[in-house]
C-alpha cells in the first residue's frame, strides 16, 4: 500500500509540476530545451510558409528576436519548433501548453483577454474587403445580395453582422477553413468579395496567380491592435517580451523589420505589398501598450 500511495504522490507531483511550468514558460524551455511557435500558413506578411515546415514574415522575425533574448536569459541555444496554428485552435493551444508563444496575426481583445495574454502591439490592422477589380464593387452597401467570404474562428464575423445591420446590405457568409481557403473562394468566383485584414488581403492577392485581378476596397470596417500571445499570469515571460519588443521600438528597429516584410519584395514570388506603417501603427510603437481593440473603439 505504501508503494502505491508513493507511486500516487510522485504521479501528483509530477503533473504539478508540469501545470507549473505550462505557466512559467522560461523555466518549461530551460527545462526541456525546446520552444514551440505557433505560426500560421497564409496570414499575410506577418506569418506565412514557404512549405517544407519553414515560417517567415513580420511576426515570426519579432519571435525569433525574443527567442534570442530568451536563450540569453536560459542560458543555452534553443530547439524552435514551429507548430501551425489556425483561427480556432490556437488560443486553446496556447492555453495548454502546446504553443509557448503564437507569432500569427491575432487580435487583442477583451475576451481573449480572459484566456492568454498579449505582448506589446506590434501591428495595428484595418479590416477591409477584397473583390475582382471588375466586380463593380467600391463599397459595403454594395454586398447587399452578394456572398461573402472570411475565415472561421476571426473577429471578422462579427465585424461583418455589425455591419449587415448598420448599412442594410443582406449578404450571404461563407466561412474558409483558414485565409488560404476563404481567398480561394473569392478567385474561384465562389464569393464575391473577402472580408479580412487588409494586409493578409494583400498578401494573398501578391501571391495569386493574377494579383491585377483583384483589388482592396471600401471603407475600413475595424481598426484592430495584433499581437504576439503568450500564456496568461505568465508575467516573466510576457516582462521578457515586451522588453524586446520595446527596445526594438524605441531603436528604430523594428521599423526597419516592418518595411522588410511590407514594403520590399519577399518570398517566394518576390511580390511587393506595398503597405507602409499607418499612423496607428507608429502611434503603438511610440507608446507601447497592450490595450485590446475595445479601447480602439472607445476613440
Amino acid at each position: 500500500m505504501k508503494k502505491i500511495l508513493l507511486a500516487v504522490a510522485l504521479a501528483a507531483a509530477a503533473t504539478g509540476t508540469a501545470f507549473a511550468q505550462a505557466g512559467d514558460t522560461i523555466a518549461k524551455v530551460k527545462s526541456s530545451g525546446v520552444i514551440t511557435m505557433g505560426v500560421r500558413d497564409s496570414s499575410g506578411a506577418l506569418s506565412y510558409t514557404l512549405g517544407d515546415g519553414k515560417y517567415v514574415g513580420y511576426h515570426v522575425e519579432l519571435c525569433q528576436r525574443i527567442i534570442a533574448n530568451l536563450e540569453k536569459q536560459v542560458g543555452k541555444k534553443l530547439e524552435v519548433k514551429y507548430l501551425p496554428v489556425t483561427s480556432q485552435n490556437r488560443i486553446p493551444l496556447v492555453s495548454n501548453g502546446t504553443v509557448d508563444i503564437e507569432c500569427g496575426s491575432t487580435t487583442n481583445n477583451l475576451a481573449r483577454q480572459k484566456d492568454v495574454a498579449f505582448a506589446v502591439t506590434t501591428y495595428v490592422e484595418e479590416v477591409r474587403i477584397a473583390v475582382r477589380a471588375n466586380s463593380g464593387i467600391n463599397t459595403l452597401a454594395q454586398l447587399n445580395g452578394k456572398t461573402v467570404a472570411t475565415t472561421t474562428g476571426t473577429t471578422s464575423v462579427q465585424l461583418l453582422r455589425k455591419h449587415e445591420r448598420a448599412a442594410g446590405a443582406d449578404f450571404k457568409e461563407v466561412f474558409g477553413k483558414d485565409h488560404a481557403d476563404s481567398f480561394l473562394m473569392l478567385e474561384s468566383g465562389r464569393a464575391d468579395a473577402f472580408v479580412m485584414d487588409g494586409q493578409i488581403l494583400a498578401g494573398n492577392i501578391a501571391s495569386s496567380k493574377s494579383p491585377a485581378e483583384f483589388k482592396i476596397v471600401g471603407e475600413p470596417i475595424s481598426v484592430e491592435p495584433i499581437a504576439i500571445m503568450l500564456r496568461k499570469d505568465d508575467p516573466a515571460f510576457k516582462k521578457l517580451a515586451d522588453d524586446t519588443l520595446k527596445d526594438l521600438m524605441k531603436s528604430g528597429e523594428i521599423a526597419r523589420i516592418y518595411d522588410k516584410w511590407f514594403m520590399q519584395p519577399i518570398p517566394p514570388k518576390n511580390a511587393k505589398l506595398n503597405l507602409p506603417a499607418s499612423e496607428a501603427t507608429k502611434a503603438a510603437w511610440a507608446n507601447p501598450n497592450d490595450k485590446p481593440v475595445e479601447d480602439y473603439a472607445k476613440k
